[in-house]
């Protein structure tokens, strides 16, 4: 049985290839289109399918589109109708209006003409919407190793919900409680993106600011905006927050003018940030508290965007009350597109799971011939070396940037040692010297580390283990004596957000760091993702390109090593 899951009501267009029950393949269309996010989330586009990303996988697998059984949207087909009349703040003929809602409509009921498209005949029997929120949960329950959870989704919002709480039991869902717009998380976060300055989809950029502020110096403004709620959980004023609107009046009558891009930031951003950290993390808390009385829980399942905040993620472990969290690597909408998939799979045709996602390295993979290819096509010399992993971790511990190509890519927007830049985090510089000769990006915003998993808790204040410690989805304190040594990677607040390192899940790049440990005492490497100011490289052309306009020393593509003339 071929499932194929597609995700593109909104950004993050993805499509997911399920065989039998099992993950084959998964890709975001942004790493083909070279568009971040794949495309803008509009009211004329939701039908615009990820066709890169389905040709992606079914090419990977070698399957044709004759072969899929059944397709997998990740979106009700007409859930999103209830936002019309639900706000006085909106922009004409846009989200919210009863014009800009019925145009969306209108251009979701175009998917089945689009997929007969590719697929070359009409499919609509075959055709399953799953509403948006119940693939996400299934993205994070289905691909678990638990057999019952508490499985929650938050992020901006689905067709009218914002938050979604489902009871997972073997191959069903359940959903136990939920929360509508304008009650949004996820919004917030947009909306105090723009307000600073950001884009709507800098929410990391602001969960880095945060460590900077103080929460408690605007706390008592931030509650005129939104605040905790003991029936509902919580409430926003969208009078203040005009989410559906540009407007900033509301904000900036509680927190004066908006910044500008190109304005320095003030410590009054720092704590405002903070602010908003501290708000999620509250509500975050309360929600496994009041969703715990109806269990009690041990597991715990996480998607949906909020789910990539690391911070409150690692709240969650220390104070939620489960003895175990799951967190989709893939927790935006990307991530959709698999649970849409298994959705079909368990929930709608009654079968088992078959399935734990145990390791996030389910995108295509390249031979040395296609690896040969590419370099051919540049002016580039490449060497065949016998141990790249030996010899990048001599590169590293000499002070070099090294592009680190490898396998199959990565599911979700981290790179986990597959799609890399690595470098040494002893370098109290590195964060300047990677910000000037390659990712140019804020310098609030921390490095991560790739931890070699044996060697995680001697280094890190850990409160329990997870599959997803390999994901890079928490937040962890440096263990004392210990953030002196590894300063490129340690945050303002003396947390890190790590990646744990498998050697049965990464056996390469567990070689890597133990070799890099070996020549220094330190079990990790300084890991962010392959690219510059793009979305993270998938084929070998896109690093080569991606190495030719930075500054990165040495390039591993594979078993071939492109190093940078000294007189570059």
């Amino acid at each position: 049985m071929i499932i194929l899951g597609i995700n593109s009501a909104y950004h993050e267009s993805s499509a997911a290839l399920i065989v039998d029950g099992k993950l084959a393949c998964f890709i975001e269309e942004e790493r083909i289109n070279r568009f971040k996010h794949g495309k803008p989330a509009q009211i004329d586009n939701p039908h615009v399918l990820p066709e890169g990303a389905i040709e992606g996988c079914l090419a990977f697998a070698g399957l044709k589109v004759s072969d899929i059984d059944c397709f997998a949207y990740s979106f009700s087909q007409s859930g999103r109708l209830q936002n019309i009349g639900v706000d006085e703040h909106l922009t004409p003929g846009m989200w919210g209006t009863r014009e800009g809602e019925m145009v969306f409509h209108q251009n979701l009921q175009r998917v089945p003409d689009e997929l007969a498209k590719i697929v070359g005949s009409y499919r609509h029997d075959r055709l399953v919407w799953i509403d948006h929120h119940l693939a996400h949960a299934a993205s994070a329950f289905y691909c678990s190793p638990f057999a019952d959870a508490l499985v929650m989704v938050i992020d901006g919002i689905g067709e009218f919900d914002s938050i979604s709480v489902y009871r997972g039991r073997e191959n069903s869902l359940e959903k136990v409680f939920s929360l509508p717009y304008p009650h949004s998380l996820g919004f917030l976060w947009e909306k105090f993106c723009t307000y600073l300055g950001f884009s709507e989809h800098d929410a990391c950029k602001l969960m880095g600011l945060s460590s900077y502020g103080n929460p408690e110096v605007l706390a008592d403004r931030f509650r005129q905006v939104a605040w905790l709620d003991s029936e509902t959980l919580f409430k926003v004023d969208n009078n203040v927050t005009r989410f559906r609107s540009a407007d900033m009046s509301g904000l900036e009558a509680l927190f004066g003018p908006a910044r500008h891009r190109d304005q320095a930031i003030s410590v009054e951003h720092r704590n405002l940030a903070a602010a908003l950290q501290q708000f999620t993390e509250k509500v975050l808390l309360q929600l496994c508290q009041k969703m715990q009385a109806l269990g009690p829980f041990d597991h715990l399942c996480l998607a949906g965007g909020t789910a990539l905040n690391c911070v409150a993620n690692a709240m969650m472990q220390q104070h939620g009350g489960f003895k175990e969290i799951y967190i989709q690597p893939a927790a935006n909408d990307a991530g959709s597109a698999i649970g849409a998939a298994l959705q079909v799979w368990c929930g709608v045709l009654g079968n088992q799971r078959q399935f734990v996602m145990n390791h996030a390295l389910w995108g295509p993979e390249y031979s040395d011939a296609q690896i040969e290819e590419a370099i051919a096509q540049t002016m580039f010399a490449a060497e065949k070396v016998a141990d790249p992993a030996a010899i990048a971790a001599a590169l590293i511990n000499e002070g070099k940037i090294v592009g680190w190509f490898q396998g199959r890519m990565e599911t979700g927007p981290r790179a986990l040692g597959n799609r890399s830049l690595l470098a040494d985090p002893r370098r109290k510089d590195m964060r300047d010297i990677l910000n000037r000769k390659i990712k140019h990006r804020e310098d609030f915003r921390p490095f991560a580390p790739s931890v070699l998993a044996e060697a995680a808790e001697d280094w890190f204040e850990i409160p329990q283990r997870s599959l997803a410690g390999g994901f890079m989805l928490y937040a962890y304190p440096a263990r004392p004596g210990k953030a002196e040594q590894i300063p490129a990677v340690v945050h303002v607040d003396k947390t890190s957000r790590i990646q744990t390192v498998d050697r049965a899940v990464n056996p390469r790049y567990h070689k890597l760091i133990s070799e890099f440990a070996r020549l220094s005492q330190v079990p990790m490497v300084l890991n962010t993702s392959f690219n510059d100011s793009e979305p993270i490289v998938m084929t070998p052309a896109d690093a080569i390109s991606t190495f030719a306009r930075t500054g990165i020393d040495a390039l591993f593509l594979g078993n071939y090593l492109i190093k940078r003339s000294e007189n570059a």
